[in-house]
């Protein structure tokens, strides 16, 4: 019975890690959370990985939605060639983007998970980003975006987003939503701002997954194998779906929604450790 237990809260942590990544809520943020009421039976630095290796789920979600996209090469044809430049370009723009998070995470990941990893600062990255929503979408309406494809994005354009991203090191700020903002605020539209960050998200996540596997070592029990799979397989399955419906969604829709969420989520968050 302990056992279904606990791998009912995976299987929990899974839908919640698939819904959070790619929404601008933060995952990390809601993840920990959650923690907070629905503990795993683990060691504290194998939960640490746990958060972040869970990702590589809804990260080959995105692979597989958008795999004609990223894919760099194609079958030879008499127009075309057997590499398609302009994804090999967009690549590149991403490793420019992805330079800033990477030297922050190296050089404060440990300060980060010592001192901020905790409700009130969730809490207070949720209530602020989602005030930027709401502020930077209204601004937004009386702009015309420079930059509509992902083809537009220069490589300029990707070092300020990767810049925004940097933000994300604080747990409750999002990923996704940090990057978003930042290419809403230098004139992306919604839908090639989403589309970027699933570019960059993929090299990122991978990245930190490789880099909180190396910290924890590669020798796993039984039920830590499973415990990883079942987190990355249910992540992956709830993710498919999210990506669709946010993709929909936004083509019709602005962003503001998700900062009033943040705002609601941020107070309830407060009010509840203030009390407890």
């Amino acid at each position: 019975m302990t056992q279904v237990i606990e791998l009912l809260k995976v299987v929990f942590l899974g839908i919640v890690e698939g819904i959070t990544e790619w929404l601008p809520i933060s995952s990390t943020g809601h993840m920990l959370l959650v923690d907070e009421f629905i503990q795993m039976n683990v060691s504290d630095a194998f939960k640490d990985m746990f958060f972040v290796v869970i990702q590589l789920g809804a990260i080959l979600a995105v692979v597989l939605l958008f795999w004609n996209k990223m894919w760099p090469f194609r079958k030879k044809t008499a127009h075309h060639g057997p590499v398609k430049w302009d994804t090999i370009q967009m690549w590149l723009k991403v490793v420019v983007a992805c330079i800033p998070g990477a030297v922050i995470t190296l050089l404060f990941d440990d300060y980060i998970e010592a001192h901020l990893h905790t409700p009130t600062v969730i809490a207070a990255a949720l209530i602020i980003y989602g005030i930027a929503f709401i502020v930077v979408e209204n601004w937004n309406k009386s702009r015309t975006p420079k930059v509509n494809t992902l083809a537009e994005i220069t490589y300029g354009t990707a070092f300020l987003i990767g810049l925004f991203q940097v933000l994300s090191i604080i747990p409750g700020t999002s990923r996704s939503g940090s990057t978003i903002i930042g290419a809403l605020i230098i004139g992306v539209s919604r839908v090639a701002a989403a589309e970027f960050t699933f570019f960059l998200a993929v090299p990122v996540m991978f990245g930190l997954s490789l880099f909180k596997l190396l910290k924890f070592g590669f020798v796993f029990t039984q039920t830590e194998i499973i415990t990883l799979a079942v987190g990355c397989v249910v992540a992956f399955l709830v993710s498919v779906v999210v990506i669709k419906f946010l993709m929909s969604y936004i083509k019709k829709h602005d962003f503001k929604v998700f900062g009033w969420y943040r705002i609601v989520l941020g107070v309830v968050v407060l009010a509840y450790f203030a009390l407890a």
